[in-house]
């Protein structure tokens, strides 16, 4: 376990110190990913091969997720299944996320809201 502290003021600060970077790797453990995302006028992501959540860290804009376009606010908990088209639209310039990447490739299943 790492004894350095994930928030998101530090995060920033790791990530403006890699040059033209959206975003990068702070904490690896098993199959658990942890990134900082912060893209700049436009979000480039294609699908990926494993199951994630975002936590909106700041801003606002409209989140795509598959065929669905909803509003997304700081504090909103966002997940996007193995291999589905998503991205991040009009958001604000403060805008920057929590990356959860997990489970094995291709993604663990069905889901399921609880």
């Amino acid at each position: 376990m790492t004894d350095e502290r994930l928030t998101p003021s530090a995060a920033l600060v790791t990530l403006a110190s890699v040059p033209d970077r959206r975003f990068v790797t702070l904490f690896r453990y098993g199959t658990l990913e942890v990134e900082i995302y912060k893209p700049v006028d436009e979000d480039p992501q294609k699908p990926h091969s494993r199951d994630e959540v975002y936590v909106v860290i700041s801003g606002t804009g409209v989140f795509l997720n598959g065929e669905i376009r909803r509003p997304f606010e700081p504090g909103e908990v966002l997940f996007v299944p193995a291999g589905v088209e998503h991205r991040f639209e009009e958001f604000s310039p403060d805008f920057a996320t929590w990356v959860f990447f997990y489970g094995p490739e291709g993604g663990e299943g069905a889901l399921t809201i609880a």
